[in-house]
């Protein structure tokens, strides 16, 4: 099995001359960040050739590359149709280019030539989570319990690197499991920084447009685009919800009341039977009161309020057992029934979408189609919230 982030290309304008030149003078001024010819990468993956493609998205095509000197890279190629990849193939590199961390993709270099836009990262040979966990059928890997476990963990510290440990500290925008990519060990990768944004200490939150997947989203930049790190904490919740239960967020094949699996844990827990959210898969072989605490670590991070959900340092701790799990602040949010109708709104509103607009980008043209019957109501809780 294969894997890798997206990959992307740029889209070529008569006036590509001068953009050209200030994004090639962007890219030189970022250190650490080695410049690939294009030839090299042409050669590495057989002239783009179909049989190395390992990946699709709507910014482009991942092919798998191997060097002469025996380095097997994922090649993510910005696409000629991407009106944004430019921008998120800039931000990636800043973002990612000077920090490492073994729970984040590693970056080898870029490619700027002419008209071309390349990312070149590791090569990680397990898919990601998306492909692989929650693939169905698609997949035929098993995942016992203590594989689930230290994928939680390795997310969580990679999430902690990025929220507490570097200057300035980054919120990525966009965890959910097709961005978390698995080694040969099963050593889980966080992905795809291209919509991640840098913070200053001196902010307490930005506020954006609304950019992301449906699903994984929390309340109060969803509806508000108010983006803090607790917007992160809100997707690792619902990304642990589905690790521990071995399926998507979202499926609407299922019954009305099993549909959104953040409100069937809610309903689960207050009828005190949220074991029944654990993966069938494992065959009852897992440790049920570690499984448990996983489940109410989700519901901790997925708080209506994002002062009550806990940083990715105390998260980290819990899931290793180093903390108890704050309990008492664990409540069923308010307007959790509210928040998944806009969902099935906004989905309704896009038939094309199953839970995720194209490539996770919502944008807020597409959003202000969707806010106005429940703005005002969550505008109240989360005035109170900031």
């Amino acid at each position: 099995m294969t894997c890798c982030s997206f990959l992307f290309s740029r889209k070529k304008t008569a006036c590509s001359a001068e953009h050209t030149t200030e994004i090639d003078d962007e890219v030189s001024g970022i250190q650490n960040t080695k410049l690939f010819p294009y030839k090299e990468l042409k050669m590495a993956t057989g002239n783009f050739h179909y049989s190395n493609k390992i990946g699709e998205g709507g910014f482009g095509v991942v092919y798998k590359g191997n060097f002469r000197d025996g380095i097997v890279a994922a090649i993510k190629v910005l696409s000629a149709d991407s009106r944004q990849g430019v921008r998120e193939f800039l931000t990636e590199i800043n973002v990612i280019a000077n920090i490492e961390h073994e729970n984040l993709v590693k970056l080898h270099g870029c490619c700027v030539e002419g008209n071309h836009r390349i990312l070149v990262y590791g090569y990680l040979e397990n898919n990601s989570l998306a492909q692989t966990l929650l693939g169905g059928s698609n997949s035929s890997m098993q995942f016992s319990w203590s594989m689930r476990r230290n994928i939680c963990l390795g997310v969580a510290k990679g999430l902690a690197f990025l929220h507490e440990e570097v200057r300035p500290y980054i919120v990525h925008r966009d965890i959910k499991a097709s961005n978390i990519l698995l080694d040969k060990n099963l050593m889980p990768k966080i992905s795809d920084f291209g919509l991640a944004k840098l913070f200053p200490d001196n902010l307490t939150h930005i506020s954006t447009r609304v950019a992301g997947t449906t699903g994984y989203l929390a309340p109060e930049y969803a509806i508000r685009g108010q983006l803090t790190r607790k917007a992160d904490i809100y997707s690792f919740g619902v990304l642990l919800l589905e690790i521990v239960s071995g399926r998507c967020n979202t499926n609407r094949r299922l019954p009305l009341s099993d549909q959104y699996l953040l409100e069937r844990a809610w309903d689960l827990h207050d009828q005190k039977q949220l074991a029944e959210l654990v993966d069938v898969s494992m065959g009852g072989d897992y440790n049920n009161e570690e499984a448990h605490k996983f489940l109410k670590i989700s519901l901790l991070c997925t708080q209506d309020m994002p002062k009550q959900r806990p940083s990715m340092s105390k998260v980290v701790k819990m899931i290793a057992g180093e903390e108890p799990v704050d309990e008492q602040n664990i409540s069923r949010p308010r307007l959790l029934s509210e928040f998944m109708n806009l969902r099935a709104h906004k989905e309704k509103s896009d038939p094309t979408s199953e839970g995720t607009s194209k490539e996770g980008i919502l944008s807020s043209s597409t959003e202000n189609v969707t806010m106005s019957f429940a703005t005002m109501t969550f505008n109240s809780i989360y005035d109170r919230s900031n």
